[in-house]
């Protein structure tokens, strides 16, 4: 098992949901318990090992940049998107020739995990198999999520291989915000504004999009409400850790 060296951080949007924090603040470096958003995935990603990330930026970018200089691990470079925002599926496209031409991570700036045993990025590795899967998604159950306000995305085959949810299904998985994929899925692709839904949507069809169930707890902040939800969660996985 290798691990991927190299991560995709999704922050170039808008978060408008976050609004009013958001008219100044980019919503990547909202601060949940005293870490910005970013910084919870960028130490997820340096704890798993990984060397490298690119992270795409567009609203308030240049408060972005300034942050991530501040990082010493992973080594960070930008993908810069003040142009043109281009979506997520598009601005991993755009960012391909940083990216490189192995397996990686994709993350999503707005969501984070606390960890169970081992960590869930490692884990995601430990299951890729690049021969059967086009994309490796991190995917959580509803009773370990904090923030997340929908009926699920997924639900998971014996194999592991995910289908749509639908409402009828009766366990349905978040998608956790964290994946693994190649960059052959997006060869010949043109870096238009696109969103990786295409994409899982295809690999579904094809057979091809898997999940792994993470251990921990997973959240997701997007609205101001959302932040103190978050934070009174993380306080009682700490208390229930030394207990």
């Amino acid at each position: 098992m290798a691990i991927p060296d190299t991560a995709m951080i999704l922050a170039a949007g808008l978060g408008k949901r976050m609004r009013p924090i958001t008219d100044t603040i980019p919503k990547p470096l909202v601060k949940i318990a005293g870490k910005s958003l970013i910084d919870w995935g960028l130490d997820s990603l340096t704890a798993a090992g990984v060397g490298r990330t690119v992270v795409n930026v567009h609203y308030l970018a240049d408060q972005v940049e300034s942050h991530l200089k501040s990082r010493r691990t992973p080594a960070i470079t930008v993908s810069d998107e003040r142009a043109e925002l281009l979506d997520s599926a598009g601005g991993i496209i755009k960012a391909l020739p940083l990216i490189g031409s192995e397996a990686f991570y994709i993350l999503n700036a707005d969501t984070f995990w606390i960890e169970g045993s081992r960590p869930n990025l490692v884990r995601l590795a430990e299951a890729w198999d690049a021969s059967k899967m086009d994309i490796l998604l991190m995917i959580a159950r509803m009773d370990q999520a904090t923030g997340y306000e929908g009926r699920g995305d997924f639900t998971v085959a014996a194999d592991g291989s995910l289908q749509r949810f639908r409402n009828d299904d009766a366990s349905p998985y978040i998608y956790g915000g964290a994946a693994i994929t190649h960059p052959r899925l997006f060869a010949g692709k043109t870096a238009i504004r696109s969103s990786l839904n295409r994409y899982f949507d295809e690999a579904i069809s094809a057979g091809r999009l898997y999940g792994m169930p993470m251990q921990g707890h997973w959240l997701t902040v997007g609205t101001p409400e959302a932040i103190g939800e978050a934070e009174a969660a993380i306080a009682g996985l700490g208390q229930e850790s030394h207990g």
